[in-house]
């Protein structure tokens, strides 16, 4: 094998995979990458078995093959060398790779070793905006769990219905929910319930940046990404995903309406005095404004108000101001609405604007 490629497309393709190959993997075969050449188009695929990239290479192929090469050695030397890369076989076990004057020997590993990319069978097929699921992911991803003892809460949910026709993403871990729906009118097929991993939901984002459309394979334990030229697969998380519509508060009687800006800001200057593992503080809602405030024994206390139009009853509630804050960066517009019911049952907060997207977030003891 023998090709030649530019550094920038080189560096721009490995940088593509260093988060999906493994770094302290028990199989070494998981630290490479395999590249496979020939004059009609040359790939790489990277995988950790539970994900995998395969993407096109723009390469002047010579001699065509395949080989598994250590992937963070090679984005190392790219990252350092000056000029265009050759890459160029010794064996089966050593490559040379050059750059002007500059040349490496590096050992590989031989393609046969590499797993295979797994197969969907017969997979359904579904197609939508790159930009909308790159937002869907991103309204909802932050709020699924890490490394939660109930597994299927550390990805998040795809529920696509047929016969509401439209996709709703899920994120959450417990403690907070936040939901996005989207209309999808050629939707056929079963109605389904996949759980991506959120470590694969948000590593596909990447490639959701600036691209048309995305088309969806749904097999049984995988789901296909296709943006483009890039194929990114990941396996399901299996078990069965909390009922999230019967999480969604539809009765909360108390609601307020908020400048989201000046509410983050508030959050964040009173969150200063909080305590530091359960960023814990107390909302007070009367009439005409929300009042914020925290207290550290160790350290002081913080208040602070925002204006609303709130006129009912008196209410407090425990907040982790965290958990607000990240809700309402996730959302757009000016506006938002708090709705409350009382000091332990979940609140909804939702943009004053948008019925597509809600956050649900359980109340602390105060």
């Amino acid at each position: 094998m023998k090709i030649a490629i530019t550094r920038q497309e080189c560096q721009q393709k490995l940088s593509d995979i260093q988060s999906v190959v493994e770094k302290k993997s028990t199989m070494p075969i998981l630290s490479h990458f395999l590249l496979t050449a020939s004059k009609e188009g040359s790939t790489i695929t990277a995988t950790d078995l539970e994900t995998a990239i395969r993407e096109p290479v723009e390469a002047t192929v010579e001699g065509g093959g395949k080989l598994c090469i250590p992937a963070r050695k090679l984005f190392e030397i790219v990252r350092e060398v000056d000029g265009d890369i050759v890459i160029e076989t010794e064996d089966s076990q050593w490559i040379r790779v050059k750059s002007g004057a500059t040349s490496f020997r590096l050992a590989c590993l031989p393609a046969d070793d590499y797993p295979l990319w797994p197969d969907l069978g017969a997979s359904e097929q579904v197609e939508l905006p790159a930009e909308k699921l790159s937002e869907m992911i991103e309204k909802t991803v932050y709020s699924a769990g890490e490394s939660d003892t109930r597994y299927t809460l550390n990805g998040i949910l795809f529920h696509l219905d047929p016969e509401k026709k439209d996709l709703t993403i899920v994120g959450t871990d417990g403690h907070r929910m936040a939901v996005i729906s989207m209309g999808l009118e050629d939707m056929q097929g079963e109605e389904k319930k996949l759980i991506v991993q959120r470590k694969a939901a948000a590593e596909l984002k990447k490639f959701l940046a600036g691209a048309g459309k995305v088309r969806l394979s749904l097999g049984k334990n995988h789901i296909l990404f296709k943006v483009g030229q890039v194929e990114f697969l990941t396996r399901l998380i299996e078990g069965t995903y909390p009922n999230y519509t019967q999480v969604i508060p539809a009765g909360n009687e108390k609601k307020l309406h908020l400048d989201r800006d000046a509410f983050i800001k508030a959050l964040r200057r009173v969150s200063i005095m909080s305590r530091e593992r359960s960023n814990a503080i107390r909302v007070d809602a009367a009439n005409g404004a929300l009042t914020l405030t925290s207290s550290n024994p160790d350290l002081g206390e913080a208040r602070d108000e925002v204006p609303t139009d709130y006129s009912g009853e008196e209410l407090s509630l425990g907040f982790n101001a965290r958990y607000l804050i990240d809700a309402l960066n996730a959302m757009g517009g000016e506006k938002v609405v708090f709705e409350l019911q009382d000091p332990l049952s979940p609140t909804l907060l939702r943009p004053a604007e948008d019925g597509s997207y809600r956050c649900v977030i359980m109340p602390m003891r105060i």
